[in-house]
């Protein structure tokens, strides 16, 4: 497992999506300073993705480079299930929980449960509160798209760590050149030991990223670190299991505690968000990412920026030249 360097080139990630299907944009991508992308498969699984990543791999071979392929699993992760067509759910409307495809368990969880309990879908952009008879009230508005992500603040939910999807991605991983795997919602190190068991010995080595996105997984970080070649802090539903408020402090002790412990760390998640359908970003956003380099960061990534925003190349664009800005300036003053 490789340990974190002070002054080691942070890595650029991004990910594919419909936004970047086609090799000629890929390229650019990639020749703008990528390390490479990441595949998210909550939606669909490598077999179903195979075309985007030929288009992936020919991008790469025809520039003679040989980028990274992550595959982000589905793991204890909840999400809403298939919609016909987006819902819009309309602050201050009352619906039936029933109307919404939510999975087995968080039905069962609703049934029992009393009012005035949160629920949020889509990293926590639409919020509902459970009212009686089984009712629930939008208290936050949105527009609902399928397999969105669900969370229950303050409930722990069993599941294990790998469902039946992610067993057979990872069969087929290095079959489609896969060289790093991303487990979501780690809760302890046997989550990670189910991975590492699944991942096998033979052929090419994978890379193990532990995404810490629940409170079970600051609370055991120092127990993971050592199962797993890289920690991501993971913002999105990170956020959701917090106050934001408290998020930045999750995010420098996690910071803190990968580099005492010599373990490299990601950070993700909205780091450039306005650009999803804005040409240029905000300053926040610029100086967030400066500044997760100068926390040590061993790599960063863009999501939906990249899979389904107007901009995908003018993010990337962004993203690289941000921390490489920061990189110059963090070795100047070391």
């Amino acid at each position: 497992m490789n340990g974190y360097t002070e002054q080691k080139r942070v890595k650029i990630y991004g990910t594919l999506g419909p936004a970047c299907r086609e090799p000629a944009l890929l390229a650019a991508m990639l020749a703008e300073g990528l390390d490479g992308m990441r595949l998210n498969l909550s939606h669909a699984t490598l077999a179903e993705s195979a075309d985007v990543i030929e288009a992936f791999h020919h991008a790469a071979e025809g520039y003679g480079m040989h980028p990274e392929l992550l595959i982000d699993l589905m793991g204890p992760e909840l999400r809403v299930g298939r919609l016909s067509e987006p819902l819009s759910l309309r602050t201050g409307e009352a619906i039936d929980a029933d109307a919404l495809p939510f999975p087995d368990v968080v039905r069962r969880i609703l049934r029992a449960s009393v009012p005035d309990r949160d629920i949020l879908l889509d990293d926590g952009k639409i919020l509902l509160r459970t009212e009686v008879d089984h009712r629930l009230r939008v208290v936050r508005g949105g527009v609902l798209e399928s397999r969105k992500s669900v969370a229950l603040p303050g409930y722990s939910i069993p599941s294990p760590a790998l469902t039946k999807a992610d067993k057979e991605n990872l069969k087929q991983a290095r079959s489609f050149g896969v060289t790093g795997v991303m487990q979501p919602f780690v809760r302890s190190a046997k989550d990670l030991l189910a991975v590492r068991e699944a991942i096998g010995t033979g052929g090419t080595p994978l890379r193990l990223f532990a995404k810490i996105e629940n409170a079970d997984g600051i609370a055991h970080l120092f127990e993971l670190i050592p199962h797993c070649d890289e920690i991501i802090i993971a913002r999105g539903d990170l956020g959701n299991a917090m106050p934001l408020w408290k998020l930045p402090a999750a995010q420098k002790h996690t910071a803190e505690t990968c580099k005492k412990a010599g373990r490299e760390f990601m950070v993700v998640t909205q780091m450039l968000d306005s650009m999803t359908h804005r040409a240029v970003p905000t300053r926040a956003e610029v100086s967030d990412i400066f500044n997760a380099v100068l926390d040590g960061a061993s790599s960063v990534m863009l999501t939906g920026e990249t899979a389904s925003g107007d901009y995908p190349l003018e993010a990337v664009r962004y993203l690289v030249r941000t921390v490489r800005e920061a990189e110059a300036y963090r070795d100047a003053h070391s």
